[in-house]
């Protein structure tokens, strides 16, 4: 197995897409990487023999658009049935919620109170709430904006009534901001997998058996609970 995605790396590097857009996955002090997605990606590129080369995005729709630009070898997304048509996955190593945040002196006190009419919604475009905001809104109108933490500073003045993350994204960017409040509840679960850039890649099977091992023998949950804990 281990012999099968040596081969992902090209000339003992490995090429590894973080998207820094998902405050559970991923934080980033004074430029140095931390959490699971670049722990993961230490991991495997250790295991392989080769140096890991973070190729740093601030969004997961910029991550899977450049999926066939040869910029990354491996990656790590949300589980999409439409993306599957183009990468593949492996299984989910963490789930994580999606919520809204909205001005703290709004009429909204839940997520189902966002979906009515006249109400308009921002999302990052190409996030996994992105593509289920656009399957089950049915009354409030959805907007877009490029990463989350965009859409985050968009919303923040003035932009929308409701902007959708992840909800550890949204309690960083608004920690310290008053007059912006996260409604309590799950707007969606976002299950999170390791990815290669072509669906038809039989790597795919080394690469969810090194996601197994991650998760059997407690790597990840050693490495949330330590996020957790800052």
């Amino acid at each position: 197995m281990r012999k099968d995605m040596a081969s992902l790396a090209q000339n003992g590097i490995l090429r590894v897409a973080i998207n820094t857009g998902n405050g559970a996955l991923v934080q980033q002090e004074d430029g140095v990487l931390s959490g699971i997605s670049p722990a993961l990606a230490t991991r495997l590129a250790d295991q392989i023999g080769a140096r890991m080369q973070p190729v740093v995005y601030g969004g997961a729709g910029k991550v899977f658009a450049d999926a066939d630009q040869d910029a990354w070898d491996v990656a790590f997304l949300a589980i999409d049935a439409m993306r599957a048509e183009k990468i593949a996955y492996t299984r989910a190593y963490v789930t994580i919620e999606a919520t809204y945040a909205v001005r703290a002196d709004s009429r909204f006190q839940s997520i189902s109170d966002i979906d009515s009419p006249g109400v308009r919604v921002l999302t990052a475009l190409g996030s996994a709430y992105d593509m289920h905001l656009t399957q089950t809104l049915q009354n409030a109108t959805l907007e877009r904006s490029g990463t989350p933490s965009e859409s985050f500073a968009e919303f923040r003045d003035g932009r929308c009534n409701a902007v959708a993350g992840v909800r550890a994204s949204l309690m960083s960017f608004f920690a310290d901001d008053p007059h912006i409040r996260l409604l309590p509840g799950v707007l969606t679960k976002v299950e999170q997998a390791m990815v290669l850039p072509d669906r038809r890649d039989p790597r795919i099977v080394a690469l969810d058996a090194f996601v197994s091992e991650a998760m059997e023998d407690g790597f990840v949950a050693r490495v949330l609970a330590q996020t957790t804990r800052k």
